[in-house]
């Protein structure tokens, strides 16, 4: 699920000519993004004025289904590569070279769901190409 822009007054500006926004390539807004824009615009309203309450509340709608599509995109991916613990499974390295192996064991860490496959861990469950 792509993750959806905020669709109240919050304004982004884009990055000074010149500079390039490595920080957010794509112009994508994910759940820490949505959250601090949402942050930023609470700290930023007027306390004689405050904000539209629906908008803030359809704010945080937003945000808790992109939270939660994030959640169950990765207990997908995580109940994914379980399923192949025991299993033999051939995978591309990084030099494309296609090898196959008994799958021992499965780690979540930042890079996503890794694999250690006769021994040999950190293999990305999106390199596997067959298993058996």
């Amino acid at each position: 699920m792509t993750p959806t822009p905020l669709a109240s007054a919050a304004s982004v500006s884009s990055p000074p000519s010149g500079s390039s926004s490595a920080e957010n390539p794509n112009g994508v807004l994910g759940k820490d993004d949505f959250l601090k824009l949402m942050i930023a615009q609470l700290q930023a309203q007027n306390p004689l004025e405050p904000a539209n309450g629906t908008e803030y509340v359809s704010e945080l709608a937003q945000f808790t289904q992109v939270e939660q599509a994030t959640n169950l995109a990765t207990s997908s991916e995580r109940t994914g590569a379980v399923q192949l613990i025991g299993h033999t499974v051939s995978y591309s390295d990084a030099a494309g070279v296609i090898t196959t192996g008994k799958v021992q064991s499965v780690q979540t860490g930042p890079n996503g769901t890794t694999l250690t496959v006769e021994g040999v861990g950190g293999i990305l469950q999106s390199s596997v190409v067959e298993v058996s």
